[in-house]
This record gives structure tokens, sequence and C-alpha cells, in this order.
């Protein structure tokens, strides 16, 4: 479901759902959360793009740094709400007890790409940052894409990938040491790529100036357009997967993230306005609507 939808804004915004561990990194979700909830409807700067809900085990979680931060929802209720959400993030942190007791977010991730293989009708978006990654990759969902993860992290992410891939005979992934990286990408590719801004097929310093189509008539665009059909067929059912590196790289995903589903131009302005330099990322598969 688009929030933002051509001549027309819907007044419920995106729906976007964290992932909070015992442990979670606190700039790897704030860091989205502050670039996510700046964001205004390209129609109405007055109407927030996105809304943003909390799910964690607990109705408080402390974060690696001593935070406390409330939850709107349990596991469960997330589990039971899954439907409702159009975009999932996994921030990272503390995530040793997560993969040995092979708990919560593991199978709330598992279910939200479940999901959309069953149900590729609605453009949905699995988005970790820094070491959230280790848990897609744990659970297989990133074989045949490419990927990133804390710099700190990148051996042990190929290993998680590796021993996936052996365990259910599965495509190799390609770790990629990148502020972000996107898959199954959905926007107009345009006639020319280098003018794209979601295309990158150098290093990111090499980008050229876009005066391409922008992501927000992409958004509004693939829901009359793009072929069902052909969105089953790709890797988790169409899902955009996004991974993104260390920490502050979950904030440059974060704004490629509004640029895609609001306006390009909205990105730009909430980076200005936060005094930020968005580091651009790479993504490795677009559809051209």
């Amino acid at each position: 479901m688009s929030a933002i939808s051509e001549g027309i804004v819907k007044s419920e915004p995106i729906q976007v759902l964290f992932t909070l561990h015992a442990g979670v990194d606190t700039l790897d979700f704030c860091g989205p959360l502050e670039i996510l909830t700046a964001a205004g409807s390209d129609k109405n700067e007055t109407q927030k793009a996105f809304k943003c809900h909390f799910a964690a085990a607990k109705p408080a979680v402390v974060t690696a740094q001593g935070a406390t931060f409330k939850a709107d929802m349990d596991f469960e209720d997330a589990q039971d709400r899954l439907d409702e959400f159009d975009v999932l993030i996994v921030p990272g942190g503390t995530h040793l007890p997560v993969l040995a007791g092979n708990s919560e977010p593991l199978q709330l991730i598992k279910a939200f790409t479940e999901l959309q293989k069953t149900d590729p009708s609605k453009e949905r978006t699995l988005f970790s940052v820094s070491t959230g990654s280790l848990f897609l990759a744990h659970l297989g969902l990133l074989q045949g894409m490419a990927a990133t993860t804390h710099p700190d992290y990148y051996t042990k992410m190929e290993n998680l990938c590796k021993e996936a891939a052996a365990r259910d005979a599965l495509q190799r992934t390609d770790v990629m040491e990148e502020r972000y990286v996107v898959n199954n990408a959905r926007f107009d590719l345009g006639e020319n790529l280098d003018e794209n801004p979601f295309v990158l097929d150098k290093r990111p310093d090499a980008r050229k100036k876009s005066i391409a189509r922008k992501g927000s008539d992409a958004w509004k665009l693939s829901r009359r357009r793009e072929s069902l059909v052909r969105r089953g067929t790709l890797p988790l059912g169409g899902l955009r997967v996004i991974t993104s590196g260390g920490i502050t790289a979950g904030m440059d995903a974060a704004l490629y993230l509004v640029a895609a589903m609001v306006s390009y131009d909205t990105a730009l302005k909430i980076a200005e306005e936060l005094q930020y330099t968005w580091s651009k990322g790479v993504t490795v598969e677009g559809i051209d609507v």
C-alpha cells in the first residue's frame, strides 16, 4: 500500500516496524528513526510520510549503551499485525544471544519474508542496520543477493552465509564493502543509468548528478505497471532488501529509503536539516517499470 498515491494524499502513512532486541545499538535505530520521522509527504509537507512502531520481547528494552526504550507491542502481537507493515527495520548491536538462542527477532524477520513470498501484491521492504544483517544471513535470506554489514563483521557474515548455503543448498552471497546495498529495488531505470541516483556500477564517489526520474514517481507508477508475476519470480517474492554498514550507515540507507518512497529532494532536504552528508551505497538490482 502506497502512502503517497498519484494526485491523492492518503491519511495513512507508510507503516514501519522496528525490531528491538536486548542490547540493540541505540544509533542503529535512532538514526533511521530521526530521518524517517522527518520525512513529509511530497504532496503535503505537514503530513508525515512514515509512521514508526516498535516491537520487543518486553515492554521496555535496554540498549547496548544503557538507554531504555518503550516498545509499542511484543513480538507475538507484531506477528499478528505483520501484514499492516510496509517496512521492517532490524537494527544491530548485541547479536550473539539472538543467534545462539535462535530467538526473536529471527522468527519475525522470517515471517515477514514469507509474507512477501505468499503475497507479492504488496510492496514491502526489509532493512537491516549494521550487525542486524547477521540475523538475515543466519536465516539464509541473503542467498543469491549482495549485502553488507559492519566492517568488523564482514568475515562473520561471509561464514554465516556459507553455512546457510551449505545447509539449504542455496546460492552464495556477495558480501560488499559499501555503506548500504539494495536488492530488488523499484524505480524507473531511465534511459541513462549514469544519471539515476539509485543505480551505481562504480564507486560512490564516481556518481554523476542525477537528472533522472525520482523514486517517488516510481513508487506511484509501480503500483499500476509492475507485473506481479515478475515480482513473484524475484528472490523473496520481490521483497526489497536493504543492508547497511556500521551504525551511521543506517542513516545513509534511511535517506535512500526516503528518496525511493517519497522523493529524492525530500531526502536531500532532510540531510541538509540534520547537517549530515549523505554517503551513497549501491543498488545491485532494479526493475524497469
